[in-house]
């Protein structure tokens, strides 16, 4: 979470957490929408699609209560987006974490980048006191199920979406 909508007991990443991959992992906050603008848009091309996001719909996002985005770096280059929010759930009797978009610029991939980065947003979940995570993806996205499968989740239902 960047500053503004802050909530106790939240993870905070330090600035430049560096993990044992070399990818360093800190939070994306004011300066760092056209990046994340940038990111979102090429996880949209991966995808044959077309993205929405500007520089001011990031800075909205970012000053969401309880939402946020991570920003992964190798060498001092941005090279992966992880979003992400959490809510509370009246069903568990808590609150529940959600991974919203993930993106790993090409020539940095298969170089611990999504892994770092789910773990980070995984700790941020715990520390909030969340008590599930959840993500979505495509059925035929098996590098991306492997990812979520390799830090703890299980496919346990079927995601319904409509556009308006």
């Amino acid at each position: 979470m960047t500053g503004e909508g802050s909530d106790e007991g939240e993870h905070t990443l330090r600035r430049d957490e560096a993990l044992t991959s070399g990818v360093t992992i800190r939070e994306a906050g004011r300066g760092d929408e056209a990046t994340v603008a940038e990111l979102i848009h090429e996880l949209a091309r991966l995808e044959g699609e077309t993205a929405a996001a500007t520089p001011e719909l990031v800075a909205e996002y970012l000053r969401f209560p309880l939402s946020g985005a991570l920003l992964a770096e190798l060498d001092g280059e941005v090279v992966g987006l992880l979003t992400w929010f959490v809510r509370p759930g009246l069903f568990h009797g808590g609150r529940w974490g959600y991974i919203d978009e993930l993106v790993v610029r090409e020539h940095a991939r298969r170089r611990g980048v999504a892994d770092a980065l789910v773990e980070a947003v995984m700790a941020r979940f715990v520390t909030s006191g969340c008590l599930e995570a959840s993500v979505s993806t495509m059925p035929d996205n098996e590098a991306a199920r492997a990812l979520y499968r390799k830090h703890g989740m299980v496919d346990e239902a079927v995601f319904l979406e409509r556009h308006f």
